[in-house]
């Protein structure tokens, strides 16, 4: 039997290895990593929809940096700071021109990459219950890792591969459909599971607004509200291990990020809405200081004072520059000028790309859905600014193949 190895087995690898460093979890080798791919790949040509999301993120950037200069920053914090926000800009960048060079294999490339992470995941959990002696779902998770947006995206990919010119054998769809869902449900990540429906529903056409798509909407959002009175009224308890766990975190998610009032005495209310404890405090230490911190922001290297130590990731802390809400975080370093302009880098995804071409159209579908996803995203996980995403790549990736596509 003879191995075939492709022209382009370089970018192929380089695309795997971009998507699969941010799950290590540590920024240094993923900016690195995508730096020094950004460089080799680098193109003399970008398509003005590219432009259009990324400006946005240059600009609130620039913002952030010339703000800075009235203040005294730690140049460690600034340094920091300048390459978090530059992580989509880069991400976006770099999926672009790795499209180019895989342009005839794109979607099979994006579910060989997902089914890649997905078989490492698997072997993961596995080390973890039968290795490790795991058996709850927070240590579970701990191991095996928090959320993955990329495996969900290649598992739409794959539910709807006629739609996306997929021509797999039957056996290795399934395999492949079986192996990643199997994956992305594992992370029992709430905003996964919505990030999972609204992909769904968006790609299926239930966006797009008439009397169809508002019953079934509508139909979704009463379902979901009554499974979650049922919920509520079973009463999970908090530190239950398991599915009851789970349900927990179900049942406090909704209020999780919009509480206005938090006891930071009370461990239990602290601990539970911690999220919303960061927003409350960014807008007061921000506001605070008069009106134009609060339209141009605290800059480049601004922290914000939680008022104790928390235990984040791996270590206390108590003054912290990124926090878990994307809208915050540009509040913090750019303001509410920031802020305006951060909301183009969501209306983008609004904006179809016109074309006759079926995947095209696909692709304006699965953009959508991204849009609307993005208000859940950065809300609770910073969206293209989370340390660990790689979505930013993928978007880059498949605005690079609908120009390529729209203009052979």
């Amino acid at each position: 039997m003879k191995i075939a190895i492709p022209n382009n087995w370089f970018y192929q690898f380089l695309f795997i290895l971009c998507i699969v460093v941010p799950y290590l979890d540590n920024f240094e080798s993923t900016i690195s990593v995508w730096s020094l791919a950004f460089i080799i790949t680098i193109q003399r040509k970008y398509s003005i929809s590219l432009f259009k999301l990324v400006i946005p993120y240059i600009l609130i950037l620039l913002i952030a940096i010339i703000v800075s200069f009235n203040y005294d920053y730690q140049k460690y914090l600034v340094i920091r700071d300048i390459t978090y926000l530059c992580k989509p800009i880069i991400g976006f960048f770099l999926g672009y021109q790795l499209c180019g060079k895989n342009l005839q294999n794109a979607f099979r490339l994006i579910v060989k990459t997902g089914a890649f992470i997905a078989g490492c995941h698997i072997l993961v959990i596995l080390n973890a219950i039968f290795i490790e002696g795991v058996r709850t779902v927070a240590d579970l998770r701990f191991y095996s890792g928090y959320f993955s947006d990329y495996e969900i995206y290649t598992f739409i990919i794959l539910l709807f591969h006629k739609d996306f010119q997929l021509d797999y054998s039957k056996k290795t769809l399934r395999i492949l459909t079986v192996l990643v869902g199997f994956s992305a449900f594992m992370y029992l990540a709430r905003t996964n599971f919505i990030q999972f429906i609204i992909l769904y529903l968006a790609v299926k056409g239930y966006f797009v607004i008439n009397k169809k798509s508002l019953v079934i909407i509508s139909s979704i959002l009463i379902t979901s509200v009554v499974g979650y009175l049922i919920v509520v009224s079973t009463n999970p308890r908090r530190g239950a291990e398991g599915f009851e766990g789970f349900l927990y975190k179900i049942k406090v998610a909704p209020m999780e990020p919009f509480k206005t009032k938090i006891n930071r005495e009370d461990y239990k209310d602290f601990n539970d809405n911690y999220r919303s404890y960061e927003n409350i405090l960014t807008v007061r230490q921000v506001t605070r200081e008069g009106a134009i911190p609060t339209i141009f922001g605290k800059g480049i290297g601004s922290q914000i004072d939680l008022k104790q130590e928390v235990w984040l990731g791996d270590m206390n802390l108590r003054y912290i520059s990124i926090l878990h809400n994307g809208f915050m975080i540009v509040f913090l370093k750019s303001g509410l000028l920031g802020i305006f302009i951060y909301l183009f880098t969501i209306i983008y995804f609004f904006r179809k790309s016109k074309s006759d071409l079926p995947i095209v159209r696909n692709i304006n579908l699965l953009f959508l859905g991204t849009g609307v996803f993005l208000f859940v995203s950065n809300w609770v996980f910073l969206g293209f600014y989370n340390l660990t995403e790689t979505k930013s790549i993928l978007i880059g990736f498949l605005i690079a193949y609908r120009a390529k596509i729209n203009h052979q």
